[in-house]
């Protein structure tokens, strides 16, 4: 006859769990969603240029999750999107990837469940189109740059010469 021995260890220390819990900001789950719709063929951007900023280029916007709106919850996440289709693509095409796309890539990085993904089209374009009418944020402040400096540039031009005549004015009048 055998004779099991059981050991009993003091496991209540090893399975002590902190207290707490994970949240997460509207904000990482519009990144998140800006991230994973990037590669979606026929979507040429979100309202508010996203898919442009993904690729370092903040279009048309000072907030780069424009056009992408969610409602997070503790285990659960739901999307709105206002979008720009390519002309020649198909919505309904382009409704599934992105529910594919975002779907996997908001449980992969937060273990979320898309529960809801409301997709407006808000507006239908070319390519060539969408490209012609993306002014960067980077242009934007670039060109404003550039009109300080001449403008500054203009006025210290401008106080040299007051400057230099008055001198000039003064050194006549003053012997």
């Amino acid at each position: 006859m055998t004779t099991e021995k059981t050991t009993t260890q003091n496991t209540a220390t090893e399975n002590h769990q902190p207290k707490g819990e994970l949240t997460f900001d509207d904000k990482v789950i519009q990144k998140v969603v800006g991230y994973a719709i990037e590669n979606v063929t026929g979507l040429l951007g979100v309202d508010g240029g996203f898919v442009a900023n993904i690729k370092n280029k903040i279009v048309n916007t000072d907030n780069p999750t424009d056009g992408i709106g969610v409602e997070v919850g503790k285990e659960q996440v739901a999307v709105d999107l206002d979008i720009i289709m390519e002309y020649g693509h198909n919505a309904h095409d382009i409704y599934k990837q992105l529910t594919e796309v975002i779907t996997k890539q908001v449980r992969d990085t937060t273990s979320l469940t898309l529960v809801e993904l409301n997709v407006e089209v808000v507006d239908i374009q070319t390519q060539k189109e969408f490209d012609a009418s993306q002014t960067s944020l980077q242009d934007r402040v670039t060109d404003a740059g550039s009109t300080i400096k001449e403008k500054t540039s203009d006025g210290v031009d401008a106080v040299k010469k007051s400057t230099s005549q008055a001198v000039n004015d003064d050194d006549n009048r003053v012997k």
